[in-house]
């Protein structure tokens, strides 16, 4: 249950101790910025922020992906990408608890949050005089550009966050293009944790997941499941007869040889031929521009006619 938590924590919706020095590389100043994030609450900052701490592994990337990466002085406890990140000081966040005394520690002048914190979060912080924004998850993956040029604009990065939003916009029009030769519809199981294989977890409708295998040509054979996550059951399953089983759990050790070995799986078309596959779901499960790499992983593998 441990593994599904972290998995949820990530999804809904996953070194202490930092000198008081600028970050070698600062962002350049700007005029006073006043903006309203995801709670309705105006967020003013009188200067660009020098020391940045994301609690989302969303917002770190996005931070990266900007050129804001040199103000991050803190992260969240899942925040492990790009590899850079992992060195910076941990500020908690396993089972949503995070360390307001760790945080102030790090003077930060910016604390950027996801909905995988709660408001009673980020009112704890303001009540420290941290100035927090918090960034709603995005509906999709147009959503996400709309996030990073936010993010952009709050570091001081907004034409290195507009240039990065074209390229990502490239990127998922030439995945359309590519889609749009595919001959056919496969249809597609994501598995997010198959601890109990009668009932395994996975993404419904509403979720990044399903939108990505739908833009990749692909069917969510879960897309009719009630709510965005929950268990499907291996009957069910059989039913639906998917081509592809995509293991969004492989980085807890799920194989392909183990859901072969599952009693009743070897009727599935995807066991049958060999369409079991390991997946990154960190690409999947975070509201970043990781998205678009997921994205393209997707056709790749459902649609390797079309490349």
């Amino acid at each position: 249950m441990k593994r599904l938590s972290l998995i949820l924590i990530i999804l809904i919706g996953l070194v202490a101790g930092l000198s008081a020095c600028t970050p070698l590389t600062t962002a350049p100043e700007s005029v006073p910025v006043v903006v309203t994030d995801g709670l309705g609450r105006e967020v003013r900052l009188e200067t660009t922020p020098q020391r940045i701490v994301s609690m989302a592994p969303s917002t770190t990337e996005i931070l990266y992906a900007v050129g804001a990466g040199g103000q991050l002085v803190g992260r969240d406890e899942f925040s492990n990408y790009p590899e850079e990140a992992s060195a910076l000081p941990s500020v908690g966040g396993s089972m949503g608890d995070y360390n307001l005394e760790q945080i102030v520690s790090l003077k930060p002048d910016l604390v950027l949050a996801a909905e995988i914190n709660t408001p009673e979060q980020v009112k704890a912080l303001e009540d420290l005089k941290i100035t927090v924004y918090y960034l709603s998850n995005p509906a999709d993956v147009e959503g996400v550009f709309e996030l990073l040029t936010t993010v952009g604009e709050l570091t001081g990065h907004s034409d290195e966050a507009k240039a990065q939003v074209e390229v990502l916009v490239e990127r998922v029009d030439a995945v359309k293009a590519k889609v749009a030769k595919a001959k056919s519809t496969p249809k597609v199981f994501y598995e997010l944790d198959g601890s109990d294989p009668a009932k395994p977890w996975t993404a419904g409708s509403g979720t990044f997941i399903d939108q990505l295998i739908r833009l990749a040509g692909g069917e969510n054979v879960a897309a009719s499941m009630e709510g965005s996550w929950g268990q499907f059951s291996q009957e069910a399953l059989i039913v639906a007869n998917p081509d592809f089983i995509l293991l969004g759990d492989a980085a807890y050790g799920t194989t392909a040889e183990q859901v072969d070995a599952r009693p009743g799986w070897g009727s599935i078309e995807a066991v049958k031929t060999g369409q079991v596959l390991p997946f990154d779901d960190d690409t999947v499960s975070r509201p970043g521009p990781r998205l678009v790499d997921a994205l393209e992983e997707l056709v790749r593998l459902l649609h390797p006619e079309v490349q």
